[in-house]
């Protein structure tokens, strides 16, 4: 292997060692008493090693859930054709959340608990976890729009469900956080991708 892929590796080791440590802390302690000087002393390197991969400790929360939307989209592009647009979205989805939910309480799921947690208590993490997901969401809506056949530029559809989609998810994490913490994520995506599937024109109390 040459010297260059050698580093490379070495840089992604050091990277996924500084995301657990934080990780693992912004668990026990939260966001707000966690230092970047404890990230880096938890891996032993210094803060200054840190801001190399990183921008702030915020960031590294963020890249977590930057990481799984990219294995969404992965999974999404990897689905068959000829499958429907919200079939496939649901079979990408559920299918990435129920592979970190196998890996139990290893480092996917610690990583992925405690950072939906900061979600909810970081107002930072959730506005720049919201600033993140708009970005992606062109990402998906250009795979989505692949698969209708359609032009992204002159149909709007694609991006609408990308979007649509990605705030239903949102809503399913923080119902899941809040309210059924021991059910698993993926059942209540599942629920959500029904509720989608049904159609939003909801009747009126008063009609």
């Amino acid at each position: 292997m040459s010297g260059s892929g050698l580093r490379e590796r070495k840089k992604q080791r050091t990277r996924e060692a500084l995301t657990d440590a934080a990780c693992t802390l912004f668990a026990r302690q939260g966001v707000e008493s966690t230092t970047v000087e404890q990230i880096a002393a938890a891996i032993d390197v210094s803060p200054r090693t840190f801001f190399r991969y990183f921008p702030s400790k915020e960031d590294v929360a963020v890249s977590v859930l930057d990481q799984q939307l990219t294995e969404v989209i992965r999974a999404l592009e990897a689905r068959p054709p000829g499958e429907s647009v919200l079939t496939a979205l649901r079979r990408a989805v559920v299918g990435t959340v129920r592979a970190h939910e196998d890996a139990g309480s290893g480092d996917g799921g610690i990583r992925l608990r405690s950072v939906r947690a900061l979600l909810l208590s970081s107002p930072t993490v959730r506005a720049a976890s919201l600033h993140r997901g708009a970005l992606r969401s062109g990402e998906m809506a250009r795979l989505l729009a692949v698969r209708m056949g359609v032009d992204p530029v002159r149909d709007g559809r694609p991006q609408l469900v990308a979007s649509i989609v990605l705030c239903a998810l949102e809503a399913a994490v923080a119902e899941w956080q809040v309210h059924r913490p021991d059910a698993p994520l993926s059942n209540l995506l599942e629920e959500a991708f029904d509720l989608l599937a049904g159609g939003l024109d909801y009747p009126s109390a008063t009609a």
